[in-house]
């Protein structure tokens, strides 16, 4: 266990052995901190992973600095960041010192420079994000606003919007989400219980519809109305 202390060398062994534990670690650690501070990189989120990358690789590239201080040193910023989190939700009014405000940057077709200015963004930023959620004019837009994670909110005038069937008191189907049965050529078979199915069902639709065997199939979907989609190896 010497490789987790400061060394004057290292060997190899110990070199890939520091690898291997920082990695599972910082897997352990992003479990920790909850899909949030993965797909949504706000100031505190963005601070801590921040802060937690540079104090991991320091000992993966420096055989003098131990890397048990390091992993001491992670969790105890775990434990500030859960904390922060925590203070946040019981006290709204502390929100403001850590989280920003949206920004308006559009309203009623009209670009707000004082809200770009304010965001931090240029037109070109603008328009390209625009083009991302498919409005190819900005006089489409009734509110845009630059959200804390750093990505825009768009709402476009009524008149734009596209026709559901809700507008025009049309009754639906409600939604049916097929059911993935088979996976590169094995058989899900808790998904097939979910859908009161069995693996001889499974076969024989393989067999009467693709003349195929369970081995030979990519992905394989199943509905509530019994509709089978079947993706062959190709």
């Amino acid at each position: 266990m010497d490789f987790f202390s400061s060394q004057e060398t290292l060997s190899t062994i110990d070199w890939v052995l520091r690898a291997v534990i920082a990695f599972f670690f910082l897997l352990a650690i992003a479990k920790l901190l909850g899909q949030r501070s993965i797909s949504q990189l706000r100031l505190l989120d963005f601070a801590i992973t921040l802060v937690i990358g540079n104090i991991i690789a320091h000992p993966l590239s420096d055989e003098k600095l131990g890397l048990e201080g390091s992993i001491i040193t992670t969790l105890v910023l775990v434990i500030l960041y859960v904390g922060g989190l925590f203070i946040i939700l019981k006290f709204p009014s502390l929100r403001r010192l850590i989280n920003n405000s949206p920004i308006t940057i559009v309203q009623n077709g009209e670009i707000l420079y004082s809200g770009l200015k304010k965001a931090r963004i240029s037109i070109d930023v603008l328009l390209e994000e625009l083009r991302e959620e498919k409005v190819e004019d900005v006089k489409k837009v009734a509110l845009a606003t630059w959200e804390p994670n750093g990505k825009i909110s768009v709402f476009l005038h009524p008149k734009y919007e596209p026709i559901t069937p809700s507008s025009l008191n049309i009754e639906i189907e409600p939604f049916n989400f097929p059911r993935t049965i088979i996976k590169e050529g094995k058989i899900n078979f808790n998904e097939l219980k979910w859908l009161n199915k069995d693996e001889n069902w499974v076969v024989s639709k393989l067999e009467s519809l693709y003349q195929t065997d369970v081995k030979n199939v990519l992905l394989a979907t199943l509905d509530n109305k019994d509709i089978l989609n079947v993706f062959l190896y190709k």
